[in-house]
């Protein structure tokens, strides 16, 4: 075990190395250049879209199975997850409050990167047996590449099946379980049990449950967090010019060890920036454009634009409070990690209050991450065998929950890192591929409106 666990970690050191956050960020700001900033510069046009695209327009019913607003906020669900309150406290303990702004550079290049992706997903997707539009990485490169790249739609599916019981399942429910047990002492084995059954009666309905449940619950729980957020940051006002200070003066020079924190260099600020930051929007990773190509929609670019708003509102808006709170507040310094961090952080300016908005923020994000991420590991495994492979992959889906939230799960967070990096490796390089079709659909939309 400890060879393989070496084996892995080394493994993880490469593919997270300089070479991947080179990748990452290089074909962001290439498809950014190519786009001539056009998902920063049109971001009203994409609230003004996905705002009336709660549902289909008409002639569009047939174009998919849930409406342009479900189908984000079904992203969005996976998306919003334990990156947003763990993920960001886990960047700041490993590379200081800089680390932060890495993260908002991230994701504005992300922004270019997630509208790239849905609209090669809407372009390039296609109808399986039972009638239902599928789509992602794996077919924008078949049906987009042509077969000489199929094995790598191939591999991408191979990760995104595998990775999904990572990022999507495991590390979830243990994160949830962990909390419920800190907070309110409820026995992990009970947390998740009860997450298998919900979970599970959620699946049962397939994307159209999916997408309903996270229609519901996806703005309620983000409306809920950053309201306490604000909160805090409220009570904190008078600390906000220092921790702003803290975030631009260390995202470009060492920062001392103080307190628990023990001191980091410049790359550390950037390397966990831009993971952390990846990890939690998930912009690159081509697990998104899996549930985007499920709208109800006839148009490409008009899924990409709504689209993009998924890491816009998943780093700059819900990742931003959770790092000002966590700067602001100096709980940073103490030596904790993690949601521990951030249950700290909001406890100082909330004392014996603070700590359950997190642990119940926690329990819902990641509840709805679970559900999200299960779609995108059945459109994986029925990419790579079938539509009758999904029933099993389900029944998998729902064992995995419980014993994530029981087992310790150093060695999954390793596995699902690595599994992450691997997705998105296949997905850059046809989005760098494929980005004269991104620029062409995207040329000719605004030309015409």
């Amino acid at each position: 075990m400890e060879a393989l666990e070496s084996a892995i970690g080394a493994i993880n050191g490469i593919v997270w190395g300089p070479m991947m956050l080179v990748l990452i960020l290089g074909v962001g700001l290439f498809l950014s250049i190519g786009l001539k900033l056009m998902p920063i510069l049109k971001i009203g046009t994409g609230f003004r879209l996905l705002w009336s695209g709660r549902t289909a327009e008409s002639g569009d019913e047939k174009e998919g199975e849930i409406p342009p607003f479900q189908a984000l906020m079904t992203a969005m669900s996976a998306t919003v997850g334990t990156g947003n309150i763990a993920g960001v406290a886990t960047a700041i303990f490993l590379g200081g409050p800089g680390a932060l702004f890495w993260m908002w550079i991230t994701a504005l290049i992300g922004m270019a990167t997630k509208y790239s992706e849905a609209v090669l997903a809407v372009r390039y997707r296609e109808t399986d047996e039972k009638g239902q539009h599928v789509g992602g990485p794996m077919y924008y490169i078949k049906n987009g590449l042509g077969k000489n790249w199929a094995w790598m739609g191939v591999l991408f599916a191979i990760f995104g099946a595998i990775a999904g019981f990572g990022i999507g399942n495991t590390v979830q429910s243990n994160s949830v379980a962990d909390v419920l047990h800190a907070n309110f002492e409820i026995p992990t084995w009970v947390s998740g049990v009860v997450m298998a059954v919900l979970v599970g009666a959620v699946l049962i309905g397939g994307i159209k449950r999916i997408g309903h449940v996270a229609g519901a619950l996806v703005p309620f729980m983000a409306i809920s967090y950053l309201v306490a957020g604000l909160v805090v940051l409220g009570i904190n006002a008078h600390l906000l010019p220092q921790a702003l200070d803290l975030i631009f003066t260390h995202a470009f020079s060492p920062i001392a060890a103080q307190g628990g924190f023990a001191g980091a260099a410049v790359w550390a600020a950037i390397r966990f920036g831009v993971a952390r930051g990846v990890f939690s929007n998930e912009a690159g990773l081509g697990s998104a454009p899996i549930a985007h190509a499920a709208a109800q929609t006839h148009d490409p670019v008009r899924q990409g634009l709504v689209a993009m708003l998924g890491t816009f509102l998943d780093t700059l808006v819900i990742c931003t409070i959770t790092g000002l709170v966590i700067v602001s507040s100096g709980a940073w310094t103490g030596g904790e990690s993690g949601a521990a961090l951030t249950s700290q952080a909001f406890s100082t300016a909330l004392p014996s209050v603070g700590n359950y908005l997190v642990a119940i923020a926690l329990a819902i994000f990641a509840f709805t991450t679970i559900i999200g991420w299960s779609f995108y590991g059945e459109r994986c495994v029925e990419f790579l065998f079938g539509i009758k492979a999904v029933t099993p992959y389900r029944v998998l889906w729902i064992i995995a929950i419980p014993l994530g939230a029981t087992l310790s799960l150093d060695f999954v967070w390793l596995v699902a890192d690595t599994l992450n990096a691997m997705m998105a490796i296949p997905n850059l390089i046809a989005l760098a591929l494929l980005s004269p079709v991104v620029f062409k659909l995207t040329r000719e939309y605004f030309n015409k409106h």
